[in-house]
């Protein structure tokens, strides 16, 4: 049982931690999405400076066979630049917004990343070997003359030192009007689709030149506008299925198989407003900030900024569950307007059984929540707590009265410290927490 901690179920230590210690920390550093492959043993994070950096896990060593292996470092490279649009004059971040794997095919693994207006697919492959012995060029790389061949070698195959190559395979370009929010590989593995604010489109993984246009929320007269799209995925099962969310907080089902354009929705999942509690900034924190489908394909899980909310795909008026993440910030939401933080974009995830969620909150604090016995937890992920194997403590804010011991007020909480972007291992109970510029490891302690 994926649990979150508490009574009977094991509990989370800290494993490892990747990332200067510096307090200074360069905007091109800060970590902005971070994805496991279909087996875990690949986790790739992306980051503000158009970087991917792909960990990989470590084989158990014989000498500790209850130790699981750590994540090292299997290749970095540069996937996006900066660019500059001339006919808007504006500059495209390198920024990367999401990765995404694909399903392995080969010996070679592939992924798609994006910045705001470009996909690119790449290749990471590895080269333990090198040919030796050609007929008409030296071992440096010389061409040798013809005339002087007097006789013929057969090249061989020689060992050399592991070497993993990282390369461009496909760049999917000039799709996309405004900034791209999300990619998600459909069940196919032939096609995906990639999300603007206002379009969504279907791509060939083979083909760069073209793709479908299938959602289109533009209105001809801008000044119309009254929502965008902010986040969008496959079903892992169904591949005529996806859905997509909205700045109003409603989710859209969409088939294929309806229409080639997919405006109007199959099913509309939205929970009514209670009028009770309407306010100045209700538009803006039921705005919906990613939306995730559960591995079997029969609910999904979007995340406000207060909640996240599980809904079953057979009823669309209420989700079925609601967890509240910092209900005690509703009362901070005129502060948190002032500087910005209640725009910020909180990412989700299941766990491998669908069992448990994830989610990040301020002060580095992230939270857990077990579907079944309806507990939760709040950790921290912080240097002073990264003992190797040391048991992660839950961490409670005190929102009024009196302040145990333990306990942290919710005045203190540092809202420059946030994790936005969270990893669950597709099969065990290893976690990956990006805080700013560090990642953290945490996996279930082992007896």
């Amino acid at each position: 049982m994926a649990g979150v901690g508490g009574g009977n179920d094991f509990q989370w230590c800290f494993s490892q931690v990747k990332g200067a210690i510096d307090e200074d920390v360069a905007e091109a550093d800060i970590i902005s999405t971070v994805e496991f492959n279909y087996s875990g043993d690949l986790l790739a994070t992306g980051d503000k400076g158009g970087r991917v950096v792909i960990f990989q896990r470590e084989q158990e060593s014989k000498n500790r066979p209850h130790s699981r292996g750590e994540y090292n470092v299997y290749s970095t490279f540069q996937s996006h630049e900066p660019e500059f649009d001339y006919l808007k004059s504006l500059e495209i971040e390198e920024k990367i917004n999401k990765i995404r794997w694909l399903p392995q095919q080969n010996a070679a693994h592939s992924l798609l990343s994006t910045n705001d207006k470009t996909i690119k697919l790449w290749k990471i492959s590895e080269r333990d070997k090198k040919a030796e012995g050609y007929n008409l060029k030296e071992e440096d790389g010389r061409l040798r003359d013809p005339f002087r061949i007097t006789s013929l070698r057969v090249p061989v195959l020689q060992p050399m030192d592991l070497m993993v190559e990282a390369s461009p395979r496909r760049i999917f370009a000039n799709a996309h009007t405004y900034h791209i929010n999300s990619i998600s590989v459909n069940s196919d593995h032939e096609t995906y689709l990639s999300a603007d604010d206002l379009r969504i489109n279907l791509w060939h993984l083979e083909i760069t030149d073209r793709s479908f246009n299938i959602v289109d929320i533009k209105p001809a007269n801008m000044e119309e506008l009254t929502e965008v799209i902010t986040a969008a995925e496959c079903h892992p099962n169904q591949c005529n299925v996806f859905v997509y969310s909205s700045s109003k907080g409603t989710i859209r089902l969409c088939d294929m198989r309806a229409a080639a354009l997919c405006d109007r929705h199959t099913k509309f999942f939205e929970e009514p407003e209670d009028p009770s509690s309407r306010s100045f900034f209700s538009e803006i924190i039921s705005s919906i900030s990613d939306v995730k489908f559960s591995h079997s394909g029969r609910y999904m899980m979007t995340r406000d900024y207060l909640s996240v909310k599980v809904w079953d795909l057979n009823m669309e008026n209420r989700p079925v569950e609601t967890y509240q993440v910092h209900e005690y910030l509703r009362s901070k939401l005129c502060s948190l307007y002032e500087n910005d933080c209640i725009f910020d974009k909180f990412e989700c995830c299941w766990n491998g059984t669908d069992s448990a969620i994830m989610t990040g909150s301020y002060n580095n604090f992230f939270r857990m929540f077990d579907r079944n016995t309806r507990r939760d937890i709040t950790l921290e992920a912080s240097r002073e707590s990264s003992k190797p194997r040391g048991i992660l403590k839950p961490r409670k804010v005190c929102t009024g009265g009196k302040r145990k011991k333990d306990e942290i007020s919710v005045d203190s909480l540092d809202f420059n410290k946030k994790i936005l972007h969270t990893a669950w291992h597709p099969k065990e109970n290893v976690i990956a927490v990006a805080a700013t510029n560090n990642l953290y490891i945490f996996q279930d302690k082992m007896n």
